[in-house]
């Protein structure tokens, strides 16, 4: 060690040696940046990072060699060999380069201490080999274990800083792994310096092609400064560009570069989105890619053609940067494909249905405009089908939502298929179908569509073998004889469907404008009666039912009455049929129901109020519920309240609906039928079910004057009621006659306009006839068994 140090302090020129080690430095820096950017590349990459990173070690340890040997005086001049020592370049790069590569790629615990060895082998090779090119009047004598010393110091820090470098993060990395080589470099050069011997040959000759000391000091200060800063200088620039490039590759836009007019560069993204590569972009002008449209010639919408001559949609964008030391203007490029595509799909929905793809209600009114307004100009006809399926609700109900899905699809297909690319076939909600016939002699054309869809309909869907098949009902008006504008032909259209479906179903029929006045007519009342309820239109009377014997009202019957605005009141027979039909009449059923047991909880005297049901209430699974719902909220004792039934009610499901009335008698709600000895009168039905109380129907009562028979038939079912035990009720009373008729007859209930007329409030005239036969029954009169009661109940 002692002689190391005398060695640098006695024959070393220590400026020199300074310098030999700041070169040493940064050769050693130059070479950890471009390895450690080698670690974050892929396998191609990295090996060009690698051999950097060697080319400049090699030039590092090469240049803090000889510039050492120029400030060593070994007491003699001293020259080199040009040849060798280009050599011990040569062999320092070599040895450097694959240092790196064991220690960077090998696998293993040891291979860094691999690396670290081929590290000192190689720059004591470059070492020697520079001795070797030494030219003096002397011989070199070297001490073996000296310079095995050398060697195995320089193994061994170079190992140390190759650990250091793959072990280390971040700045630390950098400088401790090159202060580690800078040490192994210069120990292993100064012990082996320390290790020599000159000893002089005054008779050994110098060649003549050798290189002066101090040209070589200016050649070996200047190359390795400017191959080291070129080093670090193509880490810095190709590190920046390359993060660059890849920012630029990154984008989601196309970019070109241009200069004067011309493409010079073109990021990955446009490559890839145009299909042109680079080289086929430069030097063009961009619009050999990019056409405009819409008579633009600055930024917007473009088209760009791709190397395939296929046409995209893009959005242009441009800039003003310095690039490569010129201003040029980028182009960004944004593929709107995606974004058209998308909203081509938002377009797509917002105007079909998103079940079977057909035309919504809204692409329907526009396609019904466009072919009036284009029938219109060329003085044309155009057809317009409506369209409901029949049996859909109960297939829909039966087998759920998703059976109702596949058949509402396969009507589609089906009209799709019979319709012609002119026509418009649309899905209005629902089961609700229309169909657009712009072209064609009419009403042929429609007429031979009509018979293609139902021929379709029953090849298709056939009812006999298919429970899921439904029918299909279709209404047709035609323009202009059926309107000459878009709502009254929908209209027209769908009362000719109305008409089908209550006249039959499974047909088609054109409007007919005689035909469909009442048609029209019972539609208006179905709509209106929908929202009658909520609109204070519909109030109940009560019509009294007096005892037969003694005059006294044993009761009220609940009639509902509606005040149709502008119509006055309507009858009962109009409207309740077609309440019926709709449904509507289980809002209506219900809401009378209500109100009749609210205004009977009010009454001072504990009557029994009647209440017609509705045949098409009885097919309500819970009207038994309801029922007992309403009595419950209003307070009413069930035995005081009587549901009147017609044997219509018994006709669709005769079961279902006597086990429903069962469970109302056990309410103790009373069960009374009503307008016995019409329609479906059967002696089974009051066999089987034991009714509390038998309406004789109004249409036998008022022939009673004038036809032995009505009077036979009332005497009959009067003589019936007694037989079964059943009070008999007689309906219609309208004259003194028939009273004494069904009196004699042994009736036991009357009601009718003789003995009183429909009220609004009962409950009133009930405590004003109370108050009056209290001060009657004080004078000692004898009460009069129909006159006097009788006008009390109709004031």
């Amino acid at each position: 060690m002692f002689s190391v140090i005398t060695c640098i302090r006695d024959d070393h020129d220590w400026r020199l040696v300074l310098a030999s080690a700041a070169v040493c430095l940064i050769g050693a820096m130059a070479a950890m940046l471009p390895l450690s950017r080698a670690q974050e590349c892929d396998a191609g990459r990295r090996k060009l990072w690698i051999a950097a990173s060697a080319f400049a070690f090699g030039t590092g340890v090469w240049a803090t060699h000889f510039i050492a040997m120029l400030a060593y005086d070994g007491g003699m001049p001293i020259s080199y060999q040009l040849g060798l020592t280009a050599l011990s370049f040569l062999l320092s790069v070599a040895g450097s380069w694959a240092a790196i590569v064991v220690a960077s790629e090998g696998r293993g615990r040891f291979s860094r201490i691999r690396g670290g060895v081929l590290m000192a082998v190689g720059i004591a090779s470059m070492h020697l080999t520079g001795m070797q090119a030494i030219e003096t009047q002397a011989i070199i004598l070297y001490d073996p274990y000296m310079t095995l010393t050398a060697v195995l110091a320089g193994a061994l820090l170079s190992s140390a800083a190759f650990h250091a470098f793959f072990r280390l993060k971040g700045p630390r990395r950098l400088l401790t792994s090159s202060v580690s080589f800078v040490l192994a470099i210069c120990a292993l050069h100064f012990i082996s310096m320390a290790s020599i011997t000159l000893v002089p040959d005054p008779g050994k000759e110098v060649p003549a092609t050798v290189l002066d000391t101090s040209l070589l000091a200016a050649i070996v200060v200047i190359a390795a400064t400017a191959l080291i800063l070129t080093a670090i200088a193509v880490v810095f620039i190709e590190s920046h560009l390359t993060d660059l490039r890849g920012l630029a590759n990154a984008s989601q836009e196309g970019l070109l570069i241009l200069r004067e007019g011309r493409i010079v560069d073109a990021n990955e993204r446009f490559q890839a989105l145009s299909g042109w590569k680079l080289a086929d972009l430069v030097g063009k002008a961009p619009s050999a890619a990019l056409t405009v449209i819409q008579g633009q010639n600055g930024p917007g919408e473009r088209l760009l053609t791709t190397s395939s001559g296929k046409q995209i949609a893009v959005e242009l964008n441009t800039s003003r940067i310095v690039y490569r030391g010129h201003n040029c203007d980028v182009l960004a490029v944004r593929d709107l494909t995606e974004r058209r595509q998308a909203e081509e799909m938002i377009e797509h929905l917002a105007h079909h249905d998103v079940l079977t793809d057909l035309p919504n209600r809204s692409l329907f009114d526009t396609r019904i405009r466009q072919a009036l307004q284009m029938a219109e100009r060329k003085n044309s006809k155009v057809a317009l089908f409506y369209i409901d399926l029949d049996r859909f609700k109960t297939v829909n109900d039966i087998f759920g939502h998703a059976e109702g899905d596949r058949i509402l699809c396969k009507v589609a297909s089906i009209l799709r298929r019979v319709a012609d690319e002119s026509d418009t076939v649309a899905r209005l909600g629902g089961d609700e179908f229309a169909i657009i016939q712009p072209v064609g002699q009419q009403p042929a054309a429609a007429q031979k569509l009509a018979a293609a869809i139902l021929d379709e309909f029953a090849a298709e869907m056939d009812m006999a073998r298919d429970p899921t098949a439904v029918g299909v009902s279709l209404g047709i008006a035609l323009y202009p004889a059926d309107g000459r504008e878009a709502d009254e032909i929908c209209n027209n259209a769908d009362i000719a469907l109305y008409r089908v479906k209550h006249g039959g179903r499974g047909k088609a029929c054109f409007f007919d404008a005689e035909m469909d006045e009442a048609t029209r007519a019972r539609r208006q009342i179905e709509s209106e009666l929908r929202h009658a309820v909520t609109r204070n239109q519909i109030h109940v009377s009560y019509q009294p039912i007096y005892d037969a014997q003694s005059g006294e009202v044993s009761g009220y019957e609940a009639l509902m009455r509606w005040n149709r605005p502008g119509h006055g009141i309507s009858e009962p027979d109009v409207f309740i049929p077609i309440a019926e039909e709709s449904g509507s009449i289980v809002q209506l059923g219900e809401w009378v129901l209500r109100e009749a047991c609210t205004e009977a909880a009010r009454w001072p005297h504990p009557l029994k109020i009647a209440v017609n049901v509705s045949p098409v209430q009885f097919m309500l699974p819970n009207l038994c519920e309801r029922i007992e719902a309403i009595l419950n909220e209003t307070g009413l004792e069930p035995e005081r309240l009587e549901i009147e039934i017609t044997e219509a009610a018994l006709i669709r499901d005769r079961d279902r609906v006597m086990a429903t009335l069962q469970r109302l008698r056990s309410l103790g709600v009373h069960i009374v039928m009503d307008d016995f000895g019409t329609g479906f009168s059967s002696l089974s039905n009051l066999r089987t079910f034991p009714f509390d109380k038998i309406k004789v129907d109004r249409s036998f009562t008022g022939m009673l004057e004038h036809d032995a028979a009505a009077r036979s038939i009332v005497r009959a079912i009067i003589g019936l009621g007694h037989s079964l035990g059943m009070p008999v009720v007689t309906e219609g009373v309208e004259t003194e006659t028939q009273r004494q008729i069904v009196l004699e007859e042994g009736c036991a209930q009357v009601q009718g306009f003789l003995l009183g007329k429909p009220d609004i409030e009962p409950s009133i005239k009930l405590a004003a006839r109370k108050s009056l036969l209290s001060s009657t029954a004080d004078a000692g009169a004898l009460p009069i068994p129909w006159r006097r009661p009788t006008r009390l109940a109709c004031e």
